[in-house]
């Protein structure tokens, strides 16, 4: 129950949110288009390596933390790529060398070893991403600060599960 309002909580702020943006459109500034260019990546990876989790994880909870992840970065990547597209930065739709490597070295782990390769790598990249929409939200462009902030709540809710005691 509490993981279907965390999803429904989510939906809607990432559905309300490009409505007002997309109306305050501007152009993107450079530091905006390497945000992107990063988070982009960052989530498309998120998305994939948690898809993989979804059906490799054995612990109960690492699989639903997996699922929150597709879900949410699903819904975040859908709107940045609206934010994106209204302000001319092209979004990729494949995963970078970096990050293609990084998804198979995950796909590579031993059963016995995959739940905690994919909650370590979770939150490394989570720490990364913060800090990334932590400061777009107070340095980008008015197109992104909104969205930065928004997704900022989302990747700190994040952090806090791959954190928990009781993920694993």
């Amino acid at each position: 129950m509490r993981l279907q309002l965390l999803h429904a909580a989510t939906t809607l702020v990432l559905l309300l949110a490009p409505t007002a943006l997309l109306h305050a459109a501007g152009p993107a500034s450079d530091a905006d288009k390497a945000f992107v260019g990063k988070v982009s990546q960052g989530g498309m990876y998120e998305v994939e390596a948690s898809r993989v989790a979804a059906t490799r994880a054995t612990a109960p909870n690492v699989k639903d933390q997996a699922l929150a992840e597709v879900h949410d970065h699903s819904l975040v990547n859908a709107t940045l790529k609206k934010i994106a597209t209204a302000t001319g930065v092209p979004v990729s739709a494949t995963l970078n060398p970096e990050f293609q490597q990084r998804l198979a070295k995950l796909k590579s782990a031993s059963p016995a070893d995959f739940d905690q390769a994919y909650i370590t790598d979770m939150q490394q990249i989570h720490d990364k991403d913060e800090k990334l929409f932590a400061q777009e939200a107070t340095e980008g462009s008015d197109s992104y600060k909104t969205f930065a902030h928004q997704t900022d709540l989302i990747v700190k809710r994040h952090i806090g599960a791959l954190n928990a005691p009781d993920t694993m």
